[in-house]
C-alpha cells in the first residue's frame, strides 16, 4: 500500500520513538490487540464503531511503524466497521475546517482516548 511511498513500508520499526511502544514489544502488542479486537466482535462488546476507534486508538498508540501510523490506523479501522456492516469512517472531512485544525482534533482526541475517554474519537471518526 505503501511501498512506492517508502521503502522499509510494512516493516515495524525498530528504533526507540517518543511515542510507542518499545519497538521489541509490537510484534506482541498488535498480535494481542487483534485478538482483542476479535473477543470485541464475538462479544459483542462494543458497537460496530466502537470496536473499530478502540482498535485505531491501540494500533496508534502501539506506533509500529517509523511513520504513517495515524494513515495506517484510519485505513485499518475503516476496513474493521466496513466489514463489520458499517460504512467506513470520514474522520473529519465533514467538518469545515483547515487541514491543521483537523489534525489538532484528530490528536486532541487520541489525547482523550490514552486518558481513557474514548468519546471524542468516536465523535471525530464519524465527522
Amino acid at each position: 500500500m505503501f511501498e512506492d511511498v517508502w521503502v522499509w513500508a510494512g516493516t515495524y520499526r525498530s528504533l526507540e520513538t517518543n511515542i510507542g511502544i518499545d519497538p521489541l514489544r509490537i510484534p506482541v502488542a498488535v498480535r494481542s490487540l487483534v485478538g482483542n479486537a476479535k473477543t470485541w466482535v464475538d462479544s459483542t462488546v462494543y458497537d460496530s464503531d466502537e470496536i473499530a476507534v478502540r482498535f485505531h486508538h491501540q494500533l496508534v498508540f502501539i506506533h509500529p511503524f517509523p511513520n504513517g501510523n495515524g494513515r495506517h490506523g484510519r485505513i485499518a479501522a475503516d476496513y474493521l466497521v466496513s466489514a463489520l456492516g458499517s460504512a467506513p469512517f470520514t474522520w473529519g472531512r465533514d467538518l469545515d475546517a483547515e487541514t491543521q485544525q483537523l489534525r489538532e482534533r484528530y490528536r486532541h482526541a487520541l489525547v482523550q482516548a490514552d486518558r481513557g475517554d474514548i468519546g471524542e474519537l468516536l465523535t471525530f471518526a464519524r465527522s
